[in-house]
């Protein structure tokens, strides 16, 4: 009798981290926001006791929405809820966080030089993937981010199910990518980052509920993956599960903190 060889299961980290929804302020020049976030914000949030990591993901002010139309699922992203950048925040633990309230409350007095409106999304613990699949060599050229919104009548738990057994192994699959992170959150709650002087509007039916973010070798590859036969069959798996795929082109990730260590100059 033969047998198929065995594949081996990808390496996985589960971290805990969260991710703050950034949009810069529009009575000023968009890019004033985005160096002030790159240098002084980025050395407060530095700083913060307890990360892991921290790196700032600055999306493209041109962002219409990659993912190509798909049947009962918004792929084109509204002018009016754009985002310019995320800041993914993960700990050393489930009680880091109480150990940055310092610098918590500097970054809350800092926000409105910058931003005018930011939102947390938190994730219970184990909850986001860092998946193992770049081969030997390969690097990240270009990155794609995703948000997905939950479509109602399907549950939090079967949902979190889906991106975590279904929807990342079908991802790493493809064999395009060479990094591959993804968070489902919690239900979005104001409380968690209640900042002043910023807004917090976040409508129900505005909510997102996981992201994906994905490396590719480089603009080829990801141009490739977003017009390719790989992500209509992606499609036809994530149009039951999901109302609103927003996918953004992400001009640069860049990370402060690695390892716990406060790097002394960003890495791209």
């Amino acid at each position: 009798m033969s047998t198929s060889p065995a594949v081996a299961p990808l390496e996985v980290k589960k971290p805990l981290t969260s991710s703050i929804l950034l949009w810069v302020r529009t009575d000023q020049p968009r890019q004033t926001g985005m160096d002030h976030w790159k240098g002084p914000h980025s050395g407060i949030i530095s700083a913060t006791p307890g990360l892991e990591e921290y790196r700032q993901i600055h999306l493209a002010e041109h962002n219409p929405g990659r993912w190509p139309a798909t049947d009962g699922v918004q792929t084109a992203i509204p002018a009016d809820r754009k985002i310019d950048g995320v800041a993914e925040v993960t700990f050393q633990s489930a009680l880091a966080p109480l150990k940055g309230r310092k610098q918590t409350k500097l970054a809350y007095a800092d926000e409105i030089n910058v931003f005018r409106r930011t939102l947390l999304y938190a994730g219970p613990p184990n909850s986001s993937r860092w998946y193992d699949v770049a081969g030997p060599g390969q690097t990240v050229g270009a990155r794609a981010l995703i948000y997905l919104r939950r479509r109602d009548g399907v549950g939090a738990g079967a949902f979190r199910k889906f991106v975590n057994e279904q929807l990342a192994p079908a991802l790493a699959g493809t064999g395009a990518l060479t990094e591959l992170r993804t968070q489902t959150f919690l239900p979005w709650s104001e409380k968690l980052w209640d900042t002043p002087d910023v807004a917090h509007d976040n409508p129900h039916d505005q909510r997102f509920h996981a992201s994906l973010s994905l490396g590719f070798a480089d603009t080829a590859a990801r141009d490739a993956f977003f017009t390719g036969n790989v992500v209509q069959d992606l499609s036809d798996r994530l149009a039951p599960q999901v109302s609103a795929i927003h996918a953004y082109e992400v001009t640069a990730a860049l990370t402060y903190v690695k390892n716990g260590d406060i790097l002394p100059h960003y890495e791209e």
